[in-house]
């Protein structure tokens, strides 16, 4: 049984950048469905697919590369808030990963998104992580 399914999920897509895989398939849940879905939007993966296959269900991630250089687009992807220590951050302290250039993904009380799109709402969350 896993205690943080979502270090988990990272743990799966970094694992398969690193072996240069092209599609990562991982159980499935609704926060990490939205996860997905935010990756996608901001152009970290190249597309995405939920299966119903068994009780849970699964979703299959294709990664993206670059064409002539095979760099990954996603560099780097960490967890910040963990079921040890949560981190939570206000409307006015949310986090900037790599000064804007990143993005870090937060639960809140309307829905998982950005860091930016809870800046422009003015709402924080907990920080789920940090992908740039």
């Amino acid at each position: 049984m896993v205690t943080d399914p979502i270090a988990d999920y990272l743990t799966r897509v970094r694992n398969a950048i690193q072996a240069r895989h092209k599609v990562v398939e991982i159980p499935a849940s609704n926060l990490k469905k939205d996860i997905t879905r935010i990756l996608y939007d901001k152009g970290y993966i190249l597309n995405y697919k939920f299966e119903n296959s068994g009780p849970q269900g699964t979703i299959k991630i294709a990664l993206k590369y670059h064409p002539q250089t095979k760099q990954p687009a996603i560099k780097g992807i960490e967890r910040a808030s963990r079921p040890g220590l949560r981190k939570y951050a206000g409307s006015n302290e949310l986090p900037r990963v790599l000064n804007g250039l990143g993005v870090a993904v937060l639960s809140t009380s309307q829905g998982v998104m950005t860091d930016k799109e809870a800046r422009g709402k003015k709402i924080g969350g907990e920080v789920l992580c940090y992908v740039y």
